[in-house]
């Protein structure tokens, strides 16, 4: 039997979906897998795609240009019986920044504790405040966790509805054997993701997402300074909050997420601010040290 790697990309038409909050990209790679008809990886796919695009995931109306813009890369490693799977979740961002083409990224993250069930034909259900499976809980809880994102990048605080629906998929799925839902398991899964953003003692992290994105980066096409110091004010909140608990696991996603940004945006910068930032910047994320340093090294 052939190795199948399945990378078909849905796209429907847009007069099929009414605009709902997402226009979220969905991918299924099998690239391990051997013996699986083809058709179970493309229905799963246009499944995933049809629940996250077509679900109304809040009370606010979205026009179609509005949509966030997102993509979903599901890598199976393993399929454990006819209809149960395991492999890989990778989720993406991203957020068009005012009065230019360019969109930033919100979040890229892969979540390594993803196994699920999926039956074929059978639509994917989700009520919330209620486990139904695992594979719509993780759904969920990303599309929550995205829309949150995306509006505290445009208002302080603006995603905490979201990211308390995100904390009640975690405490609904605290009896499923499931991984990536409770605190003891690891200090880098799904309950601590959703913990780091909303505890409140660490809420430079979620003004870092205002002052870096609504009050840096979409200052910056006609007030790049004044743009770039607030973008150097979310990081020093975020130092501010690495000091008092070092290692939070969405503190270490987002600055994985930004440091190619974070280049870019600090490599035109005077010399007095690369030399205030950089240290910062390798403190907050010291596995990326090397790239920093050419913020210094570019003249």
């Amino acid at each position: 039997m052939t190795k199948y790697l399945l990378l078909l990309t849905v796209f429907l038409s847009p007069l099929l979906i009414k605009a709902q909050e997402l226009n979220c990209t969905v991918q299924v790679y099998a690239p391990q897998v051997q013996g699986t008809e083809r058709r179970v990886y493309e229905n799963m796919q246009t499944t995933i795609y049809e629940f996250m695009n077509s679900r109304k995931w809040t009370n606010y109306t979205y026009k179609q240009q509005e949509r966030i813009e997102c993509s979903i890369f599901i890598t199976i490693s393993e399929q454990i019986s006819t209809d149960q799977f395991s492999g890989s979740i990778q989720v993406q961002s991203r957020r068009p920044i005012f009065s230019t083409s360019y969109n930033s990224p919100l979040i890229n993250h892969i979540d390594r504790d993803f196994t699920f069930t999926f039956i074929e034909s059978q639509a994917l259900d989700f009520v919330e405040n209620s486990y139904t499976s695992n594979l719509t809980s993780v759904l969920a809880f990303y599309a929550y966790l995205i829309i949150g994102l995306d509006f505290d990048s445009y208002q302080l605080y603006g995603g905490t509805t979201f990211f308390d629906k995100a904390q009640s998929i975690i405490n609904a799925a605290q009896n499923t054997s499931e991984k990536g839902w409770k605190a003891y398991e690891n200090r880098r899964n799904r309950y601590w993701l959703i913990e780091n953003l909303i505890n409140k003692s660490h809420s430079g992290i979620r003004e870092c997402l205002y002052n870096y994105h609504r009050m840096g980066l979409d200052q910056m096409y006609d007030k790049k300074e004044i743009g770039r110091n607030s973008v150097t004010t979310g990081i020093e909140a975020l130092r501010k909050v690495n000091r008092e608990k070092p290692g939070l696991y969405f503190l270490n996603i987002f600055m994985t997420t930004k440091t190619d940004e974070l280049v870019n945006i600090y490599s035109d910068a005077s010399p007095i601010d690369k030399n205030k930032v950089v240290p910062m910047l390798r403190e907050l994320d010291p596995s990326n040290s090397s790239k920093y340093n050419k913020i210094i090294e570019q003249k």
